[in-house]
């Protein structure tokens, strides 16, 4: 049997949901036959570290005398604010060696200042994206997605992305169904595809500060199988569509057109999780026009086929009660 270890990296203000959301993943699928997930947790003295919600956690040892892992896993919390010139020393001299390099929420920082992460596509929690872009320029910062793969690189957004992050390796290594079953087992979704934004569109773009334009998100809400095009809505703000578009982004951060886009895939994405719909009738109702107008959205935006994502859905949904 091929033990792959995965060594995670513990600290002084780490997110505790960082460590132990991952770890079951990994210790899920080292129950099954003939899979086996070598799982440690280190800190640089080997002593206990205190996590953001006052838990204690107590590592297996030091990271002087970690083996090398074939996946580092490297968590975040607020414990990854200042600079960190022991830790980072490690990452810069040790990270290189392990096979898979994983970080989970504001972990990204930690490997930037390693210099782990220059020329790579990397995502982190949305808090904390626009630093790391400002403040490690030669990173290429994807704010939307839920994790990012770039070769041995993977980052994560925030806290339980590593989740998602995580069902996506059991399943790299050892198969779809074996990460359906640990899926099903801590009562999640299999798997959120990685390029799923990290926000809805209400959460993702602000409130509009004007009446007018507040209305006019809530319409595009609640009818998203309407006109939603620039001129309409204009109108129904009663401003110009030069106005109304300048206004509009101005005040939620997105322009109409993207905002659309987002309430109809996740208008969409709710449709098809219910099985009494057909493809059709959702690409109707979600303002798509035709399905094959859908399919294009879906991947476009979550590399999936709208019928692949109802069966994932479908096949993650724990079985009825008899």
């Amino acid at each position: 049997m091929k033990q792959r270890t995965v060594l995670t990296v513990l600290f002084d203000g780490v997110q505790s949901l960082d460590v132990t959301g991952p770890m079951e993943v990994f210790a899920g699928a080292s129950r099954a036959k003939g899979v086996s997930y070598g799982l440690r947790t280190a800190s640089l003295d080997g002593g206990p570290v205190r996590t953001t919600s006052g838990l204690t956690l107590v590592p297996d040892g030091s990271l002087a005398d970690a083996p090398v892992p074939h996946t580092l896993l490297v968590p975040g919390g607020r414990g990854t604010r200042g600079a960190h010139p022991e830790l980072t020393a490690w990452l810069r001299e040790h990270a290189p060696r392990a096979e898979r390099l994983v970080s989970v929420c504001t972990g990204a920082l930690l490997l930037a200042e390693a210099g782990l992460l220059d020329g790579h596509r990397v995502t982190t929690h949305w808090n904390s994206c626009e630093r790391l872009a400002r403040d490690f320029p030669a990173v290429h910062v994807d704010p939307d997605p839920i994790f990012v793969r770039d070769g041995r690189l993977a980052t994560s957004a925030g806290v339980t992305a590593g989740i998602d992050l995580a069902l996506a390796l059991v399943e790299e290594d050892h198969g779809r169904e074996l990460a359906l079953t640990i899926a099903r087992h801590l009562v999640v979704f299999l798997r959120r595809p990685g390029n799923q934004a990290q926000f809805s569109a209400q959460l993702s773009a602000q409130t509009a500060q004007r009446a007018p334009l507040r209305e006019v998100q809530l319409w595009i809400d609640r009818n998203p199988a309407a006109d939603l095009g620039v001129d309409a809505l204009a109108a129904r703000a009663r401003l110009s569509p030069r106005h109304f578009a300048r206004a509009f982004r101005a005040e939620t951060g997105t322009t109409p057109g993207r905002y659309v886009e987002r309430v109809r895939l996740e208008h969409a994405r709710r449709l098809l999780e219910d099985s009494s719909v057909g493809v059709e009738q959702v690409a109707r109702a979600s303002g798509y026009g035709t399905p094959e107008a859908m399919r294009r959205a879906f991947v476009k935006t979550l590399a999936t086929a709208p019928a692949e994502y109802r069966r994932r859905f479908r096949a993650a949904a724990p079985p009825p009660r008899t």
